[in-house]
């Protein structure tokens, strides 16, 4: 049985947005630009990590309307 969330995935996702807005507001604004730097480019490299490893051979086109 599965768990049913309070907040639907939109929401969530809308949450973590301005979380991050307001971190990266926070370091502008305090100019910790040298700490941006570094979680820009662990970001980016997490992404990277992401897609890299990403299974796109067996995505069919079936699945993508579930």
């Amino acid at each position: 049985m599965q768990k049913k969330s309070s907040f639907s995935r939109r929401t969530v996702a809308l949450f973590w947005l301005v979380a991050v807005a307001i971190v990266i507001g926070g370091l502008i604004y305090f100019e910790q630009i040298a700490f941006l730097y570094v979680l820009t480019t662990l970001a980016l490299i997490a992404l990277l990590l992401v897609v890299g490893f990403a299974d796109l051979e067996n995505v069919g086109r079936e699945d993508a309307n579930s």
